[in-house]
């Protein structure tokens, strides 16, 4: 997808998502953010951003540390419903990745993300804002 679908007066976010296969169910990557709660990897379309998947693997590295990303896909775009947000999804497959880690990420001046994998037959039971909720349930859809 061209960076032409920007759109004026939008808020155009880039979603990279990571999922895996277990024996009972699919597992999302989610993080907890030291001040603001468990979320989904996000970022913001960067003008030098040469298209979104690039952009959805530039934010899973500056968020995650994950640099090996053997495929991405775009799988769609979300209206959030919450700050004029325009979300697209970037479905990144990785190798193996632990089950939980901690990575310090420089955003904010600097925070240490705590990563982990949560299914998504689960209900959420954390600390999520609502908009990271409502995400989960697109990607439930999108993604069967």
């Amino acid at each position: 997808m061209s960076m032409d679908t920007r759109l004026k007066h939008r808020q155009v976010k880039v979603c990279p998502l990571v999922l895996r296969r277990r024996r009972n169910g699919v597992e999302v990557l989610l993080f907890k953010h030291p001040l603001a709660g468990v979320q989904l990897v996000k970022g913001t379309l960067e003008e030098n951003d040469h298209s979104i998947e690039a952009a959805g693997l530039r934010e899973l590295a500056e968020e995650s540390g994950i640099k090996a990303v053997y495929n991405s896909h775009y799988l769609g775009q979300w209206e959030s419903g919450f700050q004029q947000q325009l979300w697209h999804f970037v479905r990144c497959e990785c190798s193996q990745l632990p089950d939980h880690w901690t990575f310090h990420t420089q955003d904010d001046g600097g925070h240490d993300f705590e990563f982990f994998w949560h299914n998504l037959n689960q209900p959420i039971t954390s600390d999520m804002h609502p908009v990271y909720v409502h995400a989960l349930e697109y990607i439930k859809e999108i993604y069967w």
